[in-house]
């Protein structure tokens, strides 16, 4: 199998799991009868602290959960594909990041979805494209603007409706423009256009001056 279709497939694997898996929650959830919102962050109580761990795993209703899931699907496939070396680390990082952010700053109430997680997610592939000037990468950047360029006004009190959590947006963004920052010099990298110059050059020299020795 060719290994850039592998890469893309295996890209899409781990995108579709996680996903997969909200659903199960979720219709779990609703077949039991259950309210799994208490498992969301409800900033700076001990009985929130959980949910830094746990609320991209929650959405409200199924509505919710429709309107995450193609930016999750697709913006996970980015970081998978393009940044595989890192991805794990940077996906994480996010989670966490966005999650313990949302606690210390987020209003009185139970802070629930993958929104936080989207977020960062764009913002690290924005900056990172930018940041590391490689075209595949600043390309997925303009994509990324083109594509979710309005959700920033959602970072916003003044721009967002009172039952949406603008400080776990605002949250998901910083972390994912710091990941883009700190990993600027891991993952994939501009090709250096000189180094292939470089070593032919090497390669030249060295062949010459194995020409003027004498066979063994």
């Amino acid at each position: 199998m060719n290994r850039d279709i592998l890469r893309i497939r295996l890209a899409g694997v781990k995108s579709l799991l996680f996903v997969f898996l909200l659903y199960i929650l979720k219709m779990v959830e609703i077949g039991m009868g259950w309210d799994f919102s208490r498992l969301g962050i409800y900033p700076l109580k001990t009985k929130g602290m959980l949910g830094v761990l746990t609320h991209p795993l929650i959405h409200s209703d199924f509505n919710h959960l429709l309107a995450n899931t193609f930016p999750l699907l697709f913006l996970s496939w980015c970081l998978f594909y393009f940044y595989r070396e890192i991805a794990g680390c940077i996906f994480v990082l996010i989670w966490i990041g966005s999650g313990v952010l949302t606690f210390l700053i987020g209003k009185p109430g139970w802070h629930i979805g993958a929104s936080g997680l989207i977020y960062g997610l764009a913002f690290f592939l924005f900056f990172s494209g930018i940041l590391r000037k490689h075209v595949p990468l600043i390309a997925i950047s303009l994509l990324i603007t083109f594509l979710y360029g309005g959700i920033i006004w959602h970072m916003f009190p003044q721009f967002s409706p009172p039952n949406m959590s603008w400080e776990g947006h605002l949250s998901g963004g910083i972390a994912g423009m710091l990941c883009a920052f700190l990993f600027e010099s891991n993952g994939p990298q501009r090709p250096d256009p000189f180094k292939d110059e470089q070593e032919d050059e090497e390669g030249t020299c060295y062949s010459e001056t194995r020409e003027e020795e004498p066979f063994l």
